[in-house]
């Protein structure tokens, strides 16, 4: 088979993909499926290999980083449900204040938040962050609406235990260990010089209130319609026949949002937590879930923590050459996390009791069954392109140099996510389509894994959930989401690419 009949097999099998998830609303996991089974009756695989190749990259996935995906969603079902996040952003504000927040809270939810399901983290933090904006001033929704953006994308793709992150590691053969470290050392600056970008840019005038705040856009409505009609009847603001001036407003620091958008307001936000006392917000409980006399908030995360440690000690070992049975085995990422998963469970137990712990898991499984499901057919999809004979051919196009192949698996998993608009399956579809290729770069597997992740972050717009769910949860317009999740998200994975390479100067 020609060259130019395999590149134009692929691209027909990616295009299709992209067709039937953004035009027909296939399910990602199906539409990756016959994706790759397209792209091997394609080629030469034929029938039987193709089914058999398909069969065999999901299962080599799955054994690769099923458990640690399960044993990850498992643990923040459990720190959710005892309130752990509430508490930990609380204190947050205690410790860093509300100037300080956006950082602070975006670096948290990138890096130590990751084992819980992204649209569960969004859901439950959304209002302490609109209840915190509040006590930053007139520019606190944009802050902490692309602070919660910037953390909650990078740390997907970027940081153990994000699903993204699992698959990118699986799929390009990279050591969990060293996934861990080297993500560690780039999602930080990452999210701190992305978040300061957008904060210089909304004091630039990026952000109006007036049309990018739900709350501020109904209070001009209502303020127009109240007033034209008190004109027409006292004849003091012209004829009857005059259009009103649409005025201009302050950005409104402290408004309420409009019924349908307002998440918090009163004293309960989430079952069993209190998040807000008084009226305007400014008051802070750190007991979230009325545990006053449970484990503080550092023995909550210590057993997710520890198990972070042990991954990251074996990263290490393995860099300084002081391997043994012992050390291999404690640092497995899957012993690693089975021991923070335990540890959960245990102090679940003691905060929550049983039966609360028992729904937790029950809403764990649940929730990982589609995350198993997308991961392990995105390594189906890596295996036929592998087994088409793709990697031979875009080995050509590639060059040992460290920085245009870095660039071009940016570019590579970038298209991927404005096409797809999912951050998980572009960079899993970017990871199949180079995983062939990586052994001849001459660079470190993580290196391209992190590039994918950097490149899959860039234009989340509107097919992506996390859009949606920030602008209707902190009370934005559609044209004030573009701003803090599009262009934010968009500004970290240019900053990330922009880190990456020099850092892979040390490799």
């Amino acid at each position: 088979m020609s060259d130019i009949a395999v590149l134009a097999s692929t691209a027909v099998a990616i295009v299709g993909i992209v067709v039937l998830i953004v035009r027909f609303r296939v399910n990602p996991v199906i539409s990756l499926v016959l994706g790759s089974l397209c792209l091997g009756l394609m080629t030469p695989l034929g029938l039987g290999r193709t089914i058999e190749t398909i069969t065999k990259g999901f299962g080599d996935i799955m054994a690769e980083v099923g458990l640690l995906i399960v044993f990850g969603v498992l643990m923040g079902a459990i720190l959710q449900e005892m309130g752990a996040i509430e508490r930990l952003v609380n204190r947050l504000l205690q410790i860093f204040g509300p100037r300080r927040l956006p950082y602070s809270m975006s670096l948290a939810i990138g890096t130590l938040l990751q084992s819980i399901y992204l649209d569960v983290l969004l859901v439950i933090s959304a209002p302490l962050a609109r209840s915190a904006a509040r006590r930053i001033g007139p520019l606190g929704t944009p802050r902490m609406a692309a602070a919660m953006a910037i953390g909650l994308e990078c740390g997907i793709v970027l940081m153990v235990p994000g699903v993204g992150t699992l698959a990118l590691a699986a799929l390009l053969h990279v050591p969990l260990g060293a996934m861990l470290l080297w993500g560690l050392v780039l999602i930080i600056p990452t999210i701190l010089i992305s978040v300061s970008i957008m904060t210089f840019l909304f004091r630039r005038g990026f952000w109006n209130s007036a049309t990018d705040e739900v709350a501020a856009v109904e209070e001009t409505k209502a303020e127009v319609l109240t007033t034209v009609p008190a004109a027409r009847t006292a004849g003091t603001a012209g004829t009857a026949d005059q259009e009103p001036a649409w005025p201009d407003i302050a950005p409104a620091s402290g408004s309420e949002a409009p019924k349908g958008t307002e998440v918090l307001k009163g004293t309960e936000v989430l079952k069993g937590t209190e998040v807000l006392k008084g009226n305007d917000g400014d008051d802070f409980d750190d007991t979230a879930g009325g545990e006053a006399s449970g484990p503080g908030l550092l023995a909550c995360f210590a057993p997710l923590l520890v198990a972070l440690l042990m991954i990251a000690v074996g990263a290490v070992s393995d860099a300084v050459g002081r391997e043994n049975a012992v050390l291999k085995f404690i640092a497995d990422p899957v012993f690693a996390m089975l021991i923070g998963l335990i540890g959960t469970l245990i102090v679940g137990r003691v905060v929550m009791g049983g039966k609360r712990v028992e729904t937790a898991i029950s809403n764990g499984f649940r929730e990982s069954g589609q995350i198993l499901a997308l991961t392990a057919v995105g390594g189906s999809l890596a295996a036929v392109v592998a087994a088409g004979g793709l990697g031979d051919i875009l080995r050509g196009y590639f060059t040992a140099h460290t920085f245009l192949p870095l660039l071009l698996v940016w570019l590579v998993a970038a298209a991927l996510h404005i096409a797809v608009g999912s951050v998980t399956i572009s960079a899993i579809t970017a990871a199949g389509i180079l995983a062939p290729v990586a052994p001849a770069l001459g660079i470190d597997p993580v290196l391209i894994a992190l590039a994918a992740g950097t490149g899959s972050l860039f234009a989340v717009h509107v097919t992506s959930n996390t859009f949606w769910l920030l602008q209707s949860l902190l009370g934005q317009t559609t044209r004030g989401t573009l701003k803090t999740c599009t262009t934010a998200v968009s500004v970290a994975s240019v900053v990330g690419i922009l880190l990456l390479l020099p850092l892979s100067l040390l490799f």
